[in-house]
């Protein structure tokens, strides 16, 4: 039955239908052929996510990212990582990668995040004499780091699925969002230097600079703050959080920096209730197939098979993240954050890996697959807008695939990276 299930997904995938049709299509005939299991139990499954108090964090997010984007706090953003780090070598590429770390906590979406800054840094990078190809891979690898820095959606949804604590995970996601920031600089850096890439400002800003700069960016930069200090507080659980950080977008742009009209209000409702309904059907669907893994014994049967591989709690790590990074190329990541938790994450945990650490490594590499052939909705995203040919993408992008595979080895290797946070906080 399982294969039947497996063979109409793909047929459905390969046709070209959405993502979520075909996740509850394909789970649907699983019951049709199973004839000990009543229909009723799958329709029980897709409603239940609906009733979920965790999972109402993730629309709040989604609301909460368009409101910030309709705000002001882009350019108000940007203005403050050109005074950080415009004076380095790279120029406009470490300014690029500043304002990822920045956006992580804005916009949540690795996709909407290398859209923005195509748009906003890099055809200007291109007027500059930048090369596109380099441009464009700076701006798409940039935008993994939204994986990272609360509030991340794909942790969200990680989080749900796993039964993991969501407060946790954003509190684990900062010193590897930091560190990848550095990473992604420090190759800037070597790349610009060969390239002869000069600064983009002519010397180091002043302290005056700096507080000028980051007095007029306060309130943008203070929402990861906020959010995770109320989280950390214990004055509310995630989702009551989501609500709270509602209204203090919604009072941000209204009052404080006054660019959210009723026009742009309207318009940041219609946007969030296309996203709310794209991310709910994913998820709706996946509790299907989720239950439908269980029966079938799934994640134990994969567990037996890496257990004959290998024994090695690492050997069986490496084999998992190996099995995340050929799906990614194929799936969208929240796709496989919802189809693959269930099976995976049991797996880890038997290993002796730490559902948050395994979690944060798990997030972070389903994105890696947006900027690598075949399906690289980032990458096509950004090359469509540099007009960029994919070929030369992928030829400029090997030194920054070095540079994501140290940094994913850092947290293999090093747990203390993600969880030492967590553990001091909560």
């Amino acid at each position: 039955m399982i294969i039947v299930t497996a063979m109409v997904f793909l047929l459905l995938l390969v046709i070209g239908m959405p993502v979520g049709f075909v996740i509850a299509i394909s789970s649907l005939c699983y019951f049709f052929f199973a004839d000990f299991l009543p229909i009723g139990i799958a329709f029980q499954k897709f409603t239940a996510p609906t009733q979920s108090f965790p999972i109402m964090a993730t629309p709040l997010f989604l609301l909460v990212g368009n409101l910030l984007n309709k705000t002001g706090v882009t350019h108000r953003l940007l203005d403050f990582a050109r005074v950080l780090s415009g004076w380095m070598v790279g120029g406009l590429a470490q300014i690029n990668v500043l304002l990822a770390c920045l956006l992580g906590g804005v916009s949540g979406s690795a996709t909407a995040d290398a859209a923005m800054q195509a748009k906003v840094l890099g055809l200007p990078m291109i007027a500059r004499g930048y090369p596109k190809a380099f441009s464009a891979v700076v701006i798409a690898f940039s935008s993994l780091i939204t994986a990272t820095i609360p509030p991340s959606i794909l942790l969200i949804l990680y989080g749900f699925v796993g039964n993991v604590s969501i407060g946790k995970l954003f509190i684990a996601g900062i010193v590897p969002g930091l560190l990848l920031t550095t990473i992604l600089m420090v190759t800037n850096f070597l790349l610009a230097r060969r390239m002869g890439i000069r600064p983009e400002t002519e010397k180091t800003p002043t302290r005056y600079e700096v507080w000028r700069s980051f007095r007029e960016g306060f309130w943008a930069l203070m929402f990861p703050v906020v959010l995770i200090l109320v989280i950390r507080m214990g004055f509310f659980t995630t989702t009551e959080a989501g609500a709270f950080i509602v209204l203090y977008a919604f009072v941000i742009g209204r009052y404080i920096y006054k660019e959210l009209d009723n026009h742009a209000l309207w318009e940041v409702l219609k946007e969030t209730v296309n996203d709310i309904g794209v991310v709910m059907l994913l998820i709706m669907s996946a509790a299907i197939l989720g239950h439908v893994t269980i029966i079938d014994q799934i994640p134990q049967t994969l567990a037996e098979m890496l257990t004959s591989v290998t024994e090695n709690r690492y050997g069986i790590l490496i084999l998992l993240l190996a099995f995340i990074t050929v799906a990614g190329m194929i799936f969208d990541g929240s796709v496989i954050i919802l189809l693959l938790t269930p099976i995976l994450l049991p797996i880890a945990m038997q290993a002796g890996f730490d559902p948050v650490h395994f979690g944060l490594i798990f997030v972070v590499l389903t994105l890696l697959g947006a900027n690598t052939l075949p399906v690289g909705i980032c990458m096509y995203t950004v090359c469509g807008i540099l007009n960029c040919s994919s070929v030369a993408f992928v030829k400029a992008s090997v030194p920054y695939l070095v540079a994501f595979f140290l940094f994913i080895a850092l947290l293999v290797i090093f747990p203390g990276l993600v969880l030492f946070l967590p553990s001091v906080l909560m």
